[in-house]
């Protein structure tokens, strides 16, 4: 039952933690509610894990302590470990067992540019419009920015961070030209429509406030901020960009894993059960609001975290609507990490630049089994099996590829066999 295990995790079978004192490192996100269920509900305790989390002041100062050992693992966006590994920002063995929810993002512009808008597309005007709402109702108001000499100007997190893929992908589709990356501007603006820089999440909504911004895309609450404090309205949601999309990991890196296979099993059964409390009842999913409100960890309102928590979601006043699926957890085996995800984000790297030079199908293939790590998955999930704290059927039966998919904006295919055929398909973007 167990030969698929590898070498390593075979000898991290039951036994002594290599230790068990850890500090987690994360980001005020809703999203980071595994690893701070997994302590509040006792999970790591029950690992014999001693956790402290710590919030972190933004995405790179997180990375760079795990990959110093300050920290032994963290909240991280999904495209960190696979930028660090392949040498893109910095350069650094990291690695995941652990994919931490689906979907969870969206765009928020100001009242200012929706007014705009709807005002350019009057089927815009309205409570009830046609969702999802397209780039091309935005491309008349960036192509007068732009004449103007002043481009519009969108914030995200971080330059691999889901928020950066999807909201150009959402541009893109649009016709919009989001910029590139190249080797001699790391700012992803060479000849874009736009401008598009980093602010860290909690600042969004005062950034785009104080004008310094005029959109972005940003994870939870951060979107729902803006629309309850009458800043901002919130035209798009990453599912609707990309339905059921990957989004952040629990990275450590390959050192530390290698140093402590036991631990790193325990940590990952710690999250699996996690996830799967998320996911059981509307009940948890209150509870898990009221924990993720206090200070210490996203310390926002529980009515604005509530608002997407719970299975909803409010684009602007009058136009709440239900997204059952905003926040997956552990629902559609959102916990496991796999390399066709780790695939589509190398391709999403590639088309704009981050990857600067044509690579054959199979390096994205070869780097998806370096950064993701279903072998360590697998024996935890096989662990909590036999725990019986996970029924046999809530572990996937996969080669670590999800079937080919068109659950895109645009429609076009992903197959994460083909990764060059994929970005070949796009208008706007760099090809092979």
């Amino acid at each position: 039952m167990l030969s698929w295990l590898t070498p390593l995790l075979l000898s991290a079978a039951p036994g002594k933690l290599e230790t068990t004192e850890l500090k987690f490192g994360f980001i005020k996100l809703t999203d980071c509610a595994p690893l701070v269920i997994a302590k509040e509900k006792g999970f790591f305790d029950d690992e014999g894990l001693d956790v402290t989390l710590e919030a972190q002041a933004n995405w790179k100062i997180l990375l760079d302590r795990v990959i110093s050992g300050e920290l032994d693992g963290a909240h991280m966006l999904a495209g960190q470990p696979i930028a660090a590994t392949i040498g893109f920002g910095t350069k650094a063995d990291v690695i995941t067992a652990f994919s931490m929810d689906l979907n969870g993002n969206g765009i928020t512009v100001s009242k200012d540019i929706w007014t705009q808008m709807h005002e350019a597309n009057p089927a815009l005007k309205g409570d009830q419009i046609a969702r999802p709402v397209k780039a091309d109702t935005l491309k008349p108001i960036v192509q007068k920015y732009k004449a103007d000499g002043t481009p519009l100007k969108l914030g995200m997190v971080f330059p691999v961070s889901t928020h950066n893929y999807y909201l150009r992908y959402w541009l893109a589709a649009g016709g919009i030209k989001p910029g590139y990356y190249t080797p001699t501007d790391i700012s992803g603006t060479s000849d874009g429509d736009v401008l598009i820089s980093v602010t860290p999440p909690p600042q969004m909504p005062a950034t785009m406030a104080q004008g310094t911004i005029q959109g972005y895309c940003v994870g939870e609450p951060w979107n729902q901020k803006a629309v309850l404090s009458g800043i901002g309205v919130s035209v798009v949601t990453d599912t609707e960009i990309w339905k059921n999309n990957p989004e952040k990991v629990f990275g450590v890196t390959a050192a530390w894993a290698a140093k402590n296979p036991k631990t790193h099993l325990a940590v990952v059964k710690a999250l699996i059960r996690a996830g799967k409390w998320l996911d059981a009842s509307p009940e948890n999913r209150k509870e898990a609001c009221k924990i993720l409100s206090m200070p210490q960890y996203v310390g926002a309102d529980y009515k604005v975290i509530a608002n997407s928590m719970t299975g909803t979601w409010e684009y602007m006043p009058g136009d709440t609507r239900d997204v059952p699926d905003f926040n997956v957890f552990f629902r559609y085996n959102a916990t496991y990490p796999y390399y066709s995800d780790c695939i589509w984000f190398l391709t999403q790297m590639r088309r704009w630049g981050q990857i600067s030079e044509s690579k054959p199908d199979a390096w994205y293939a070869e780097t998806a089994k370096k950064v993701y790590r279903p072998d360590i998955y697998l024996a935890a999930a096989e662990a909590l099996v036999k725990e019986g704290k996970l029924t046999a059927d809530e572990v996937p039966k996969t080669d670590g590829y999800k079937p080919a998919t068109a659950d895109f904006i645009d429609g076009i295919e992903f197959d994460a066999h083909q990764p060059n055929a994929y970005i070949g398909k796009f208008a706007i973007g760099l090809k092979e």
